[in-house]
């Protein structure tokens, strides 16, 4: 019987690909699978990961003769998988040896729906712990009240899928948004808290995310930055009304951090983009809106401000420029 599932997503990743499966060779167990799933690339990565299949025991291979997105990617994957459990990895990402047994370890002692973990930051040779917002480690608890308070950072700003282990069992719930070539994994992790019965989080930090990847959607200012709007059009259907203010409080800080990155955008796309961000943001409860822009960084508020030029002002303006 397979235990766990680890779903690789990759696409024209030559670069890095062999450090991901290298890491998943120093992880492999007889009852572990990887599915890489190649969306469509056309550089060496189909050849480097055929070099592993002696290396890796239970690998398996997905191909995309077309490009498909991440979102489809990690469900083309998914609905490979046969393990108990699931998880994923990026493939510019790596981890740490004996990692995944860890991992498996906590979600059998702790029972629950899903469990989620710290992770490394990896830019160059500099290393980072970030830390998942919850300070309650090893606990069992209702995924919902872990959504809230809106005014700090709490699990939904944590939405890593690769940060995590999920049962199978989970179903739907793990699937991702098809529709979106980027920001998927923010309604995936709103519908998981929100819907999902227990979960938990351990102090693990085996993961290594690497920053500032070339290629990398974070990366690119494209049509596809426009899907940010559709995910969160996502997580605000049929929402609560306990859980709006958090959602807005998290779509306006977004927003504003997009803004400041506008410069990759061209013009017209730029354009485009405030426009729709305004028309969204204006369609929110307008006090929500201006709460949150209110409690924002003063270079940050100022963004929003100007895109919704009919909020009230800045209440410590004043001051602060008399500083």
């Amino acid at each position: 019987m397979t235990t766990l599932s680890v779903v690789v997503p990759i696409r024209d990743g030559e670069r890095h690909i062999a450090d991901a499966l290298t890491a998943l060779a120093r992880n492999a167990r007889r009852d572990f699978e990887f599915v890489v799933v190649d969306d469509g690339s056309v550089d060496a990565t189909p050849d480097i990961v055929e070099d592993f299949r002696a290396e890796l025991p239970g690998l398996a291979v997905i191909r995309h003769a077309v490009p498909a997105g991440l979102a489809d990617a990690r469900n083309a994957g998914l609905a490979a998988a046969s393990g108990r459990y699931v998880t994923y990895l990026d493939g510019d990402d790596w981890l740490a040896p004996g990692y995944l047994a860890r991992l498996v370890e906590a979600a059998d002692g702790l029972g629950c729906d899903f469990v989620r973990v710290d992770h490394v930051q990896a830019e160059g040779r500099k290393r980072v712990v970030h830390r998942a917002p919850l300070a309650r480690r090893g606990v069992v608890l209702d995924p919902r009240e872990a959504i809230l308070p809106a005014g700090t950072r709490t699990m939904v700003d944590y939405p890593y899928a690769w940060a995590g282990i999920y049962r199978r069992s989970l179903g739907d719930l793990l699937r991702f948004p098809g529709s979106l070539h980027t920001a998927e994994d923010r309604p995936w992790i709103w519908r998981l808290h929100r819907e999902a019965a227990t979960f938990a989080v351990v102090s693990l930090a085996g993961v290594f995310y690497r920053r500032q990847v070339a290629g990398s959607l974070t990366q690119i200012g494209d049509e596809r930055q426009l899907h940010f709007f559709d995910a969160f059009e996502l997580v605000l259907k049929d929402l609560e009304p306990e859980f709006l203010p958090k959602a807005v409080r998290t779509f306006c800080a977004l927003l504003a951090h997009h803004l400041e990155l506008g410069e990759r955008f061209a013009p017209p796309l730029r354009a485009r983009f405030e426009e729709r961000g305004a028309l969204m943001a204006s369609a929110l409860p307008r006090e929500l809106v201006a709460g949150a822009v209110a409690r924002m960084p003063a270079e940050r508020a100022a963004l929003l401000r100007a895109l919704l030029p009919g909020l009230p002002p800045d209440p410590y303006a004043r001051t602060r420029s008399a500083t």
